[in-house]
């Protein structure tokens, strides 16, 4: 299932407030240690090793990147046996993740007024996304959930299918749509294009901090906390 759209498909929306989520509805951080979490409590039952959770969050903190298992494991084992590493990373990315949306996004998805097409675009392993989704509750405040890997890694952002969905499906033209997401690299450059509104959302614990490649790449607004984001989408053009 490529989306899922929640109650009267029929319905007429004033505007549409689409949203990315890992670090802009919740913490991206927390699915990491959570992952770790679940990883640890695997191998201490395996080995009756206690601290492998601990080296994961250590070597994130450090900054690193795409070889936390790898590293853990030699550090343990002596060597990383890369079909080890393989069941890790499956074990880390299956879990029922312990996460809940930050307190302002869960404000925001509270208040939201009714006339609102609330919507989802969100890259990743489909079946990860979906557990983070139902963890947050949010197939019960989005009307509109895309997880692009179920058409295929092509699709993922910046590719244009998802917003071009996001319209289809919301009856808006471009005008009355923000995206609000954090990562200048993928996010903002085809709503832009588009002619959709921008927001970056710039979370003080968030996990990608990147500059945009160029003036397009750049979101036309930038805020710390939703709290802001009703203000923000009233000014932009």
């Amino acid at each position: 299932m490529r989306l899922f759209l929640r109650g009267d498909q029929m319905r007429s929306f004033a505007r549409g407030i689409i949203f990315d989520l890992d670090d802009t509805l919740y913490l991206e951080r927390d699915f990491v240690f959570s992952g770790f979490a679940a990883v640890g409590a695997w191998w201490q039952q395996r080995t009756g090793q206690a601290d492998f959770a601990a080296r994961c969050v250590r070597h994130f903190t450090e900054g690193v990147r795409g070889q936390i298992f790898d590293l853990a494991l030699a550090e343990t084992e002596g060597e990383a046996d890369p079909s080890l590493v393989e069941q890790l990373v499956t074990i880390y990315r299956e879990h029922q993740p312990s996460i809940s949306l930050a307190p302002d996004a869960m404000r925001f998805l509270f208040n939201r007024r009714d006339e609102d097409f609330i919507g989802i675009i969100t890259d990743g392993p489909v079946s990860t996304q979906r557990s983070k989704i139902k963890a947050l509750g949010l197939e019960y405040k989005a009307d509109l959930v895309l997880c692009t890997d179920a058409w295929g890694v092509a699709y993922r952002k910046p590719h244009p299918r998802a917003f071009e969905a996001v319209e289809t499906a919301s009856h808006l033209t471009a005008s009355r749509l923000t995206y609000v997401a954090d990562n200048p690299i993928k996010d903002f450059v085809t709503p832009r294009t588009r002619g959709w509104k921008t927001v970056q959302i710039l979370r003080d614990e968030r996990v990608h901090r990147c500059d945009p490649p160029s003036p397009m790449h750049q979101a036309q607004s930038r805020i710390v906390t939703f709290d802001e984001l009703e203000l923000v989408i009233g000014r932009l053009p």
